[in-house]
């Protein structure tokens, strides 16, 4: 097998190794295809492309990390990760592990972790990596390692909720939510939604957004019920998705441009979540990106049935 075989083989790995570590679509792309150059201009052939090339994404994606924060700290609002539909890497031994490890709010209990903290929980809780192989991609001592991983599974372990919802009932509760949404009904919503329920919105300040955060069932469903029709007015199209294994939505424009996507987290039979992302910058891997501005003056002025 050549190097570009062998590689191409380990592509969908490498980049959801990647994406979990960054939670970018295009920080986890350019970290994979850094890796790519570095293997192909390797002279020796390592024992093991797997170890060698997990090890190399490991240490970039570590690296493209610790400066991410610094810009993430300066963030406009909320930061959410980038929204990605389809992860490319399957295990069926772990597809549990796989789809917890991709929702957005694990990513952002990841945030919280020091960045080699997140690459080991990464490679031994999600990936099953032997802690040989967590040692070497991150420099560290086996035994370093093996403390990283209890401290990671800690704080990881603390922040999930109690009960979380199978994917059958999620999607059920989530197919009568995006009803709910699509006729404007204020009541049927809010019997949706936890009491404490928490929408949350990523603009970056690059688009319209109603507010960062709005609290509460009523609240909430208030919001809901206005946005609603303003989508209606304007053509816009909701299409329903699987979101970081979460279901949720993608909002399109008229000409199918990208708007948004949603992102519903339920439990205890409510939605519990709502995380949009709005910001443009986060969408482009999604295909055309409209003008969110544009769109919501449009809608504003359309005549209302």
């Amino acid at each position: 097998m050549t190097k570009t075989e062998e590689f191409e083989e380990l592509r969908p790995l490498l980049f959801s190794i990647a994406y979990r570590i960054l939670g970018s679509v295009s920080e986890a792309e350019d970290a994979v295809q850094e890796t790519w150059l570095r293997y192909r201009t390797t002279s020796a052939r390592p024992g093991s492309a797997k170890a060698f090339l997990s090890t190399v994404v490991t240490r970039i994606a570590i690296d493209v990390l610790r400066s991410a924060r610094v810009r993430r700290e300066e963030y406009a609002g909320p930061w959410l990760p980038e929204p990605l539909l389809t992860d490319p890497y399957e295990d069926p031994a772990r597809s549990a592990e796989l789809v917890d490890s991709l929702s957005t709010a694990a990513l952002l209990l990841l945030e919280r972790l020091t960045p080699l903290e997140r690459a080991v929980f990464v490679l031994r809780d999600v990936f099953a990596f032997g802690f040989p192989e967590i040692a070497s991609a991150v420099g560290r001592s086996e035994a370093a390692c093996h403390q990283l991983a209890v401290r990671a599974r800690r704080h990881m372990d603390a922040g999930r909720p109690r009960f979380e919802a199978g994917r059958k009932e999620r999607d059920r509760l989530a197919e009568r939510f995006f009803d709910a949404f699509r006729e404007g009904n204020v009541d049927g919503l809010a019997e949706l939604l936890a009491a404490d329920i928490h929408m949350v919105g990523d603009s970056g300040g690059k688009a319209p957004n109603v507010q960062p955060v709005v609290l509460g069932a009523e609240n909430v469903a208030r919001v809901l019920a206005v946005f609603a029709p303003l989508v209606a007015r304007g053509g816009g199209v909701m299409e329903p998705v699987q979101v970081n294994g979460r279901p949720g939505a993608v909002f399109r424009d008229r000409d199918g441009r990208v708007l948004s996507t949603w992102a519903l987290d339920v439990a205890d039979g409510r939605v519990r979540t709502i995380h949009t992302v709005n910001n443009p910058d986060k969408l482009g891997h999604l295909g055309p990106v409209a003008d969110a501005w544009t769109v919501l003056r449009e809608a504003q002025r359309a005549p209302r049935d």
